[in-house]
């Protein structure tokens, strides 16, 4: 089974910094995609950042220039460097990636639990 495992969600005071990370396991043989995503009650999921073939690309307008993304292609990890955190950002935050599994020959979406990040004086 493939998992995606999240990690480092903290409390954190307004204009500090964080760094989450996520670690993709299993029999996986391909990922062509990795983003992350946040979520607070009542909205719906909201794709912060993702990377591919190498690069990064912010789709979010509130994270611009605060927010950063990282790929370790050798460990299957990516990690999202928050730096300004602002009350707003506070919310559960997803790893999300788009992986093809030994045997198969399509991609499918998988999801992490979630960590949660709370930003607060």
């Amino acid at each position: 089974q493939v998992q995606l495992v999240e990690s480092g969600g903290c409390v954190v005071q307004p204009g500090g910094s964080l760094r989450l990370s996520c670690a993709a396991s299993g029999s996986i043989i391909d990922i062509v995609a990795m983003c992350w995503y946040r979520q607070t009650p009542g909205n719906e999921r909201e794709l912060v950042e993702d990377i591919l073939s190498g690069g990064t690309t912010p789709y979010a307008d509130s994270v611009k220039g605060r927010f950063t993304i990282a790929r370790d292609n050798a460990e299957n990890k990516m990690y999202l460097q928050m730096n300004s955190l602002k009350p707003e950002d506070t919310a559960v935050y997803y790893c999300n990636a788009r992986i093809k599994r030994y045997g198969n020959t399509y991609y499918r979406n998988y999801w992490g639990q979630g960590t949660q990040v709370t930003v607060s004086s």
